[in-house]
């Protein structure tokens, strides 16, 4: 019994530290429609998947989330269009990669400066890496949820409709051989008068659109949250069940040599799903007792990939891709970390 209080207690802790971060990721990521023009945003960005991963890398900047909160984001901007080398990048690298984060990890390991450094490096080039990775795969709907994927065909289609309007050659109109009313323009010519020349300047378009767009961000901050917010649920549930009923001394115990104990600090990371804001004030407790390097692979690898994130990601891809993500991103943290320990 003792243990499924801990458990509950675990479980309302790991949820009442996230869900303020998945709330602020929401409201950021519906935001998006009220002050930001994602189609300009996202044709500013190259092409080139090496430069598409490196903005992506870099977006935590603008967009200070942790792996809570960045999900959320991500997916609206995947739905608009961003690149899959862009998206992944920025999926990847915004927990670590931004102020928040930052200066908490620079006030946590000021006796050891080369954590702080390490931990940027490190997330940087598995973001990147894994961002030109992905770049292979050019339409990302085969990696999609199928209802998201049915979204970005629809958005594709629009794009495509509105670029084979602007390449058709124009075809000159003869205003006496179509139908409906039409007013003489100060240059002489005759103008179809449509519903645009109709609107009274009382009520702008202007304000028809900020009044759209509200209801826009209403709604898509209760949809964005019912569906992550159920997810993010079953991930606390599954995350405190696994630390109170799975002994941590099991994998404590296997940081007795360097790889081992690179191993078991990343499993810890995945298991405990610490929030990368406070994730360095957590792993400061094991630096008497385990290496440098496996300091580094719990920084890097958790904000990346934990059983709350992954809970998330569901909402986003398919397990397929959580799959290769999780593979690819425990490889590369590995060897950077064991290639650090050796070399230094």
């Amino acid at each position: 019994m003792t243990q499924i209080y801990s458990a509950f207690t675990l479980f309302t802790s790991l949820l009442v530290e996230a869900m303020p971060f998945l709330l602020m990721g929401v409201l950021l990521s519906s935001s998006l429609i009220l002050f930001f023009d994602e189609g300009n945003l996202i044709k500013r960005i190259p092409n080139h998947p090496f430069l598409g991963s490196i903005i992506g890398s870099l977006f935590g900047f603008f967009f200070p989330v942790c792996e809570c909160g960045n999900i959320p984001v991500a997916r609206r901007l995947l739905l608009q269009g961003l690149p899959t080398s862009v998206a992944i990048s920025f999926l990847l690298a915004a927990p670590t990669i931004n102020p928040i984060v930052l200066w908490s990890t620079y006030v946590a390991f000021r006796g050891q400066p080369e954590v702080f450094w390490l931990r940027i490096i490190f997330s940087l080039t598995i973001a990147i890496a894994v961002g030109c990775i992905f770049s292979l795969q050019k339409d990302p709907r085969p990696l999609l949820k199928p209802l998201l994927a049915k979204r970005l065909t629809v958005i594709f289609e629009q794009m495509e409709a509105k670029k084979s309007l602007q390449t058709s050659p124009s075809q000159p109109e003869y205003s006496l051989l179509q139908s409906g009313s039409f007013l003489l323009s100060p240059q002489g010519q005759t103008v179809k008068m449509d519903q645009t020349l109709l609107k009274s300047p009382v009520n702008p378009k202007s304000q028809v659109s900020k009044s759209y767009k509200w209801n826009l961000f209403i709604s898509n901050v209760t949809n964005e949250l019912r569906e992550l917010g159920g997810v993010l649920i079953l991930g606390s549930a599954i995350a405190a069940s696994i630390q109170v009923f799975v002994p941590r001394e099991i994998i404590l115990n296997l940081g007795q040599d360097t790889i081992t104990s690179i191993i078991s600090m990343m499993i810890l990371a995945a298991v405990v799903s610490i929030c990368s804001t406070v994730d360095s004030f957590f792993v400061l407790s094991f630096a008497s007792t385990f290496t440098t390097a496996s300091l580094v692979a719990f920084l890097v690898f958790g904000p990346m990939i934990d059983i709350k994130a992954i809970g998330l990601m569901l909402s986003i891809f398919k397990p397929r891709m959580i799959v290769y993500l999780m593979v690819i991103v425990a490889q590369l943290t590995f060897i950077l970390t064991l290639s650090y320990n050796y070399l230094f």
